[in-house]
């Protein structure tokens, strides 16, 4: 039941699964890129497939998060044993890297709204400094010549 396993605490696979996440997790991109190596290829071994999953998650790269995502699908519909003790698990990353997909995808649509906005506020005020131009031609000042003086040095008359 849940309770036991709250008061016992995780045992087996995902006892194991949970320790090397807390493992891997504050690895930086170097030492993920060796452990990534070191795993290699997971074949269909359930345990190295959630392994590189984890790590995969973490490289914040987001192929390699459909990599890992595909890797956990793959633990999910395995019927093996081995598989199921890391189902409930697997299915709970599974979910999160669905759900870190989609905020990855938010943000980068808002990122591309951010530069595309910046672009055109650029060319607007490109625009506007045009105008500014065109505005400062017409108010130089007049170099047209006087009105020519009455004969005489008399004033004119209006």
């Amino acid at each position: 039941s849940l309770f036991a396993l709250i008061t016992q605490g995780p045992q087996g696979p995902q006892a194991a699964m949970l320790s090397y996440a807390d493992k891997v997790r504050p690895l930086n991109g170097a030492d993920l890129s060796t452990e990534i190596s070191r795993i290699g290829d997971p074949g269909d071994s359930p345990t190295t497939q959630m392994q590189l999953a984890l790590l995969l998650s973490q490289t914040r790269v987001p192929a390699d998060l459909a990599r890992a995502l595909g890797l956990l699908q793959r633990v999910i519909a395995n019927p093996a044993p081995e598989a199921q003790a890391l189902h409930p698990l697997a299915r709970a990353l599974a979910a999160r890297y669905v759900e870190q997909r989609r905020v990855e995808d938010d943000r980068d649509k808002q990122v591309q709204q951010l530069r595309d906005s910046q672009r055109r506020i650029d060319q607007l005020n490109d625009r506007i400094e045009a105008l500014r131009a065109i505005e400062r031609s017409f108010a130089r000042p007049n170099t047209a010549p006087a009105a020519p003086a009455a004969p005489n040095g008399s004033k004119p008359t209006p």
